[in-house]
């Protein structure tokens, strides 16, 4: 089989949602498809005994949430699917930002009886800058929740897009009799025992069917159908393609019921790698030569071997273990002898990947977020992954400075994965941690004191206001222990202004030194 026809099999893509919005439960259903498992885990694996498959680290387990991306691969229906599955919790959104570089198509949950949430709109905006195609599952169907036309006129109204639903559910909760199949023509009907009875429309006038179609729930939606055929937006799968219409599925993945239909239709649908803009331009997929990115870097995925993986985005050619490849950033020839595909925690080697893989490449300490890996003579890289300014900072130290070795191995690795970042303070070369939230600071002591056998001390220094400078405007005499100078991992220099009216003081008093704000450097990147 050709190159080109391996990246036309390939369907590549991210699930996000706001927290408990039920995008675990749903990702180990569609596992069950590709008969990885043989069972769905619970959520919450406290009470049950046990846990989600794509929640692999012990902290998840332990507190029934996702604080890490996880990838998902398994051949279904003549594809070869790529699952990426993110953290929900907003402290971790860098991470998912990250992943959503990786992928070609996104599929967002919503809770059906909460609606949009907060944690929903913010990922879906960076969809939106990067001209991701995006397919919604309204979740949770089998619960009382809001009615259907309220939840799409709130999806068109507070995310700017289109909505075509796919199907259209009859009743919720205790009242739930299935869904109109609006792309295959066919009335879905919910039995509450893990079965769908499939009924063309035209047998539902069959006298077997008349105590279905004469409920009050079945004639409601079928009026709603007649309302949206009229007047609802048109499908256009281009239009789709191009983020500016999301096609909308109603179901429940706990029940579970409208899984088969909506992942049947979204394979079918889902586009295939597209090209990749790098440094020398698009870089089509079925380009004979092997390139990629690395978009997480992850320790200790085997505590027991103290293994560092590089999740690395195939983007063109075929990669085939033992290959040698150019690390773009310095040069060096690497051999990629150990590579990977997974589900979650567990691996197995894989041979041979095409444009939109997902593998993991055991890391030597050589790569970083953000590296191009490239097979032949020209060197080019990949447009750069965005980059976040920490919200909260901490000065972390260790509880017992007998472990220093272990101490310093760990930030370094834990660093390294992007979810935390280091800074130096100047003069002194103190350790400040950063992150977006708490529940980062709580996930980076609990394994460095699992992992790394490190328990250590973090003292708040608040909520900075984070601000780059060039080195040649450093004037050391500005600056004290409220608006702190500190330099990043590779040596830039950074002010963690006190609060915002430090940082407008400041400007106001040095007109000529240039404060680099990274979220407008991510907003300007994304939209040009």
């Amino acid at each position: 089989m050709s190159i080109q026809d391996e990246v036309k099999k390939r369907k590549t893509f991210a699930i996000i949602s706001h927290p408990d919005a039920g995008k675990t439960t749903l990702t180990e259903r569609l596992l069950l498809f590709g008969n990885l498992i043989q069972s769905a885990g619970t959520v919450k694996g406290k009470k049950s005994g046990k846990f989600a498959t794509s929640d692999w680290m012990e902290i998840e387990k332990q507190r029934g949430i996702s604080v890490t991306s996880s990838v998902m691969n398994f051949p279904y229906d003549g594809y070869q699917v790529n699952i990426l599955d993110t953290p929900g919790h907003e402290d971790f959104s860098e991470d998912t930002y990250r992943t959503l570089t990786a992928v070609d198509s996104v599929v967002m949950i919503i809770d059906a009886t909460k609606g949009i949430e907060s944690q929903t709109i913010k990922l879906f905006k960076v969809c939106r800058m990067r001209g991701i195609p995006i397919f919604t599952f309204i979740n949770k169907l089998d619960r009382e929740g809001r009615e259907p036309l309220e939840l799409l006129e709130e999806i068109e109204q507070v995310l700017d897009i289109e909505t075509y639903p796919m199907n259209w559910p009859a009743g919720m909760g205790k009242r739930f009799l299935g869904t109109f199949d609006r792309h295959e023509k066919q009335f879905v009907q919910y039995n509450g025992n893990e079965e769908e009875t499939y009924i063309p429309y035209n047998n539902l006038d069959n006298p077997e069917y008349q105590e279905l179609i004469a409920q009050e729930a079945f004639q409601l939606a079928n009026d709603e159908l007649s309302l949206l055929d009229e007047a609802g937006d048109k499908f256009s799968l281009n239009t789709v393609l191009s983020g500016k219409q999301t096609p909308v599925f109603f179901g429940s993945a706990l029940a579970p019921f409208g899984l088969q239909t909506f992942f049947d239709t979204f394979i079918s649908m889902a586009p295939a790698p597209a090209p990749r803009k790098s440094t020398e331009g698009a870089i089509q997929p079925d380009n004979p030569d092997f390139s990629g990115f690395i978009f997480k870097i992850q320790a200790n995925m085997n505590p027991a071997h103290r293994d560092r993986v590089a999740f690395l985005r195939v983007c063109s050619g075929k990669f085939e273990r033992g290959m040698s490849v150019k690390l773009a950033r310095n040069n060096k020839l690497i051999k990629l002898s150990q590579s990977q595909q997974f589900v979650a925690s567990s691996r197995d080697t894989i041979e041979e990947a095409y444009a939109g893989d997902i593998i993991g490449i055991y890391d030597p300490n050589a790569y970083q977020i953000g590296d191009t890996l490239i097979e032949g003579k020209d060197l080019f890289e990949y447009e750069e992954l965005p980059k976040f300014p920490p919200e909260i900072f901490k000065k972390v130290t260790a509880k017992n400075v007998m472990k220093s070795k272990q101490y310093r191995k760990g930030i370094e690795q834990l660093v390294q994965e992007g979810a935390i970042q280091l800074y130096y303070q100047h003069r002194t070369d103190s350790f400040i941690l950063g992150a977006v939230g708490e529940l980062q600071y709580e996930v980076f002591k609990y394994r460095m004191k699992n992992e790394y056998n490190v328990e250590v001390l973090l003292e708040s220094i608040g909520e900075k206001v984070p601000r780059w400078l060039q080195a040649d405007q450093v004037d050391e005499s500005l600056f004290d222990e409220q608006n702190l100078l500190v330099r990043d991992r590779e040596g830039n220099y950074i002010v963690l202004f006190r609060n915002e009216f430090a940082l407008r003081w400041f400007k106001d008093k040095n007109p000529n030194v240039e404060l680099i704000d990274l979220l407008e450097v991510n907003k300007y990147d994304q939209e040009y």
